[in-house]
């Protein structure tokens, strides 16, 4: 059972909430750094740059790589 604060204020769970957090900090390494994707991964906490890699498309529906390619 999670505490319901996070949920009134931010009206996501709070898997979501540290998910999001996650996504926009990728998002920010991806465009501004030449990290790899799997140091992006580790340095965000993930064990497993897959795991890491099927969270972002299932928020973005882009990969990682293909997320930083369409910033050029």
């Amino acid at each position: 059972m999670y505490h319901p604060v996070i949920k009134t204020v931010t009206g996501q769970s709070p898997q979501q909430h540290i998910h999001d957090k996650l996504i926009k900090k990728a998002k920010e390494k991806l465009s501004a750094t030449d990290l790899t994707v799997s140091e992006i991964a580790y340095a965000l906490g993930f064990e497993h740059p897959q795991s890491f890699s099927k969270l972002f498309r299932a928020k973005t529906s882009l990969s990682p790589h293909e997320f930083r390619q369409s910033l050029n």
